[in-house]
């Protein structure tokens, strides 16, 4: 087993030079993909801009070997940054360096723990709803950039959109993306004019990020600031991340470890903020633009992170002058590609609860423009459609034999907390017949519930002298009903 898991983790590196080269340049686009938006993310966490780059630099570094979800961008992400502007706005930087460093933690030990089962109970229709809702904010992230600019941007924007989608009939050598972005620089820096670039988005890093513990005090006092924002930005970032790794799972048909991902990810955070960064996750625009460029392997995931520190650093110049509208095509492609366009059509065939969902989960995350929120929100609307469907599907029906002047109940379906009170409702409590037989060879008791339904049932026939008799429960449900009602079965 341990073969096949090294080998395999030597595939997730390296199957061909062909697959090499396209993991490297698919890298390289997911780079410039991801300036913009941890820029903007730390300014609204309320930190420097470099904060944020150092950041998606050590966790793309230390996920892209630890990580379970091979193709994978992973960096300064806005559901965190959201998080964590309150801690900033109240105690500062290196509160929130601590904060960052606790959440890995966390993160490390959910991971340990396997709690990445939670994600059984995401439903599609809540990966749809998230898929579509991502693709929504992605492109109204990008509608700030197009507000009070010169028509210059405008064209550039369209040009940039023309090249990406028409360089493929020509080439893929080289992906779209990056065509577009060296094209407009080009043009930017040989026709000058009034459009916006890189350097307008904030300062970028002039040194490489270096280790530092935060300057906090290490008593209770600070724990205890800094422990609640630290589970929130764990419990966030590990969500985004798991969703993220679904879609990728969904979109190159393979299969991938989400606990793994969970550890890798809590290494990386501790990694960030022991070197001045932010919390971070699985960034999934970046990544499906990642996927779709052809990344496949770790490669891509290093490359991106190795390749942001070089445009921090030796290539800052020349970065700076990338026009943002030539990033704004490639989000507005990002974004394209990125919704479910089937899924508008399926609103039509598929069952209106599963609609609901998708819709409510598009809703709220864009309305409040947190993706956990959306989540929640749509796994919440699953499981409760899901327990009315299962109630009704639970069933009680009565005959009666006059020789022995017994009724029999025959008990069919699941008996839970939400279809207990319907069960009990089924009997009739003043039964005419001395004797009262209830068979749940067919049912199943699932919980406390439940069990105290059926207790309820049988306590009230007998003091009314019905001799009650409780038949066919099944090993699970006796077990239950044995530790929590003993009396029913006497």
């Amino acid at each position: 087993m341990n073969n096949i898991t090294l080998s395999r983790y030597r595939a997730e590196w390296f199957s061909g030079a062909a697959n090499a080269r396209r993991d490297i340049l698919a890298g390289m686009v997911g780079t410039f993909a991801l300036i913009p938006e941890v820029i903007a993310f730390s300014f609204v966490a309320g930190i420097d801009p470099e904060v944020g780059l150092f950041a998606s630099f050590m966790i793309g570094i230390v996920i892209a070997f630890a990580g379970g979800r091979p193709a994978m961008i992973s960096g300064a992400a806005g559901s965190v940054a959201l998080v964590a502007a309150a801690l900033v706005h109240a105690h500062g930087l290196h509160y929130l360096l601590a904060a960052t460093v606790l959440a890995g933690l966390f993160q490390i030990a959910f991971g340990l723990m396997k709690l990445d089962v939670v994600m059984r109970f995401v439903s599609r229709s809540v990966r749809t709803g998230f898929v579509n809702a991502l693709a929504i904010l992605i492109f109204s992230a990008q509608v700030p950039q197009m507000l009070d600019v010169s028509w210059h941007s405008y064209a550039m924007i369209a040009g940039g959109l023309a090249i990406i989608y028409l360089a493929p009939r020509i080439t893929t050598a080289i992906p779209s993306p990056l065509i577009c972005i060296m094209v407009l620089t080009g043009i930017s820096i040989a026709f000058p004019m009034p459009i916006h670039t890189i350097a307008d988005l904030g300062r970028l890093p002039s040194s490489l990020p270096s280790f530092a513990l935060p300057m906090v005090p290490f008593d209770w006092q600070t724990l205890r600031i800094v422990a609640p924002y630290a589970l929130a930005m764990a419990a966030v970032g590990l969500l985004e991340s798991m969703m993220t790794a679904s879609v990728v799972d969904d979109l190159t048909e393979t299969t991938s470890s989400k606990a793994r991902e969970c550890t890798g990810l809590g290494l990386a955070n501790v990694a960030a903020g022991l070197f001045g960064g932010i919390a971070g996750c699985g960034m999934i625009g970046q990544t499906v633009g990642n996927i779709r460029y052809g990344g496949r392997g770790r490669l891509s995931t290093l490359v991106a992170a190795v390749f942001l520190l070089l445009v921090m650093v030796p290539l800052r110049p020349w970065v700076a002058q990338v026009p943002v509208a030539a990033l704004v095509a490639i989000m507005i492609m990002v974004s394209i590609s990125t919704f479910s366009w089937g899924s508008v059509r399926d609103l039509a065939r598929h069952p209106k609860v599963s609609g609901i969902v998708m819709v409510a989960t598009v809703i709220v995350t864009v309305a409040t423009h947190d993706l956990s929120a959306g989540v929640a929100v749509g796994v919440l609307l699953s499981g409760v459609f899901f327990a009315f469907k299962v109630t009704r599907l639970m069933d009680v029906r009565a005959s009666y034999d006059a020789a022995s002047d017994r009724r029999t109940y025959r008990v069919s379906g699941q008996i839970f907390f939400a279809s207990a009170d319907i069960f009990a409702d089924r009997f009739d409590l003043r039964d005419t017949a001395r004797h009262v037989r209830i068979d749940l060879t067919a049912s199943h008791l699932w919980d406390i519930t439940a069990v105290g339904a059926l207790e309820d049932v049988v306590t009230r026939m007998r003091h009314h002298g019905i001799t009650v008799e409780v038949i066919g429960l099944n090993d699970a449900s006796a077990i239950l009903v044995d530790r929590l009602a003993p009396g029913v079965g006497r």
